[in-house]
């Protein structure tokens, strides 16, 4: 069973709500879908909207940050055994992980890994339906373009990340230098897909949960995006040989096997999508 006595180092006026799991990555892996599953389970409350986005925001002073804008999000009377909260930006943005550690170093994190081509890509189609972005993929994942997130503050940006965020192992490596393996569950965003029982089932035994009710397996997603313009291979080929020492890395750290990554072919192929 999931530690549930925790709680943040005191500071005056704060409640005693505390959030015992986090999805923290990855953006576009199919955390909106999981989130949704997760609120089925009778034992489980997820936060009252997906993306709290509290341990990313920089208006916050953590030297001395108030917790209650996140308790916010929860019941206060804790009539469930646990609350989780699906921030997918956590894993990616500087010093969120750190921030979420202060918080809470009892917390266990789910990481759902999507090929990053296909990350890539639908990252890219859902910035181009909000308006946010007017170049093409092709540009877009090229090093002019890229040369946006490296002028952010600290090399990260919310929008234009589209290569930059497929990057796994820095990510990965920075999580379990945090926290313990055991705190931490890999899981393969299309394995989600193909046996969505054995994942639901896994993440419950994950939390110290009994198996949730039955789920419907289907598409959920946050925004709706035109899928008109096809991969081409040529960007396929390039991210893939791109990614290639980082799935490596990846796979090593997570236990995942993701070999088929490396081949270009695997960027066609996902369910769901």
């Amino acid at each position: 069973m999931v530690n549930i006595s925790h709680e943040p180092e005191a500071h005056s006026g704060r409640t005693r709500v505390i959030v015992d799991f986090f999805i923290c990555g990855v953006q576009k892996g199919g955390t909106t879908a999981l989130d949704s599953f997760l609120r089925r389970h009778p034992d489980i409350e997820m936060a009252k909207i997906k993306e709290t986005h509290f341990f990313d925001d920089e208006s916050v002073d953590w030297t001395h940050p108030d917790y209650d804008k996140l308790h916010a999000w929860f019941d206060a009377d804790r009539s469930r055994r646990l609350r989780g909260e699906a921030t997918p930006i956590y894993s990616y943005w500087p010093n969120a992980m750190e921030r979420l550690r202060a918080y809470n170093p009892s917390a266990k994190l789910i990481v759902a890994l999507r090929h990053p081509v296909l990350r890539a890509l639908s990252h890219w189609r859902m910035e181009t339906a909000r308006g946010a972005e007017t170049l093409s993929f092709a540009e877009a994942i090229r090093p002019p373009a890229r040369a946006r997130v490296r002028a952010a503050a600290n090399g990260a940006h919310r929008v234009f990340s589209y290569v930059e965020r497929g990057f796994y192992a820095p990510q990965v490596e920075r999580l379990l230098d945090l926290f313990p393996d055991g705190q931490v569950l890999f899981l393969r965003t299309d394995a989600m897909w193909r046996d969505l029982p054995a994942t639901l089932n896994a993440i419950h035994a994950f939390l110290g949960l009994d198996a949730g009710p039955a789920v419907e397996r289907r598409r959920v997603v946050a925004i709706e995006t035109d899928k008109s313009a096809p991969l081409a291979s040529a960007d396929a080929e390039r991210l893939c040989e791109l990614y290639a020492q980082d799935i490596e890395r990846t796979q090593a750290r997570t236990g995942l096997d993701l070999s088929d990554w490396l081949d270009p072919k695997s960027a066609y192929h996902e369910p769901m999508e």
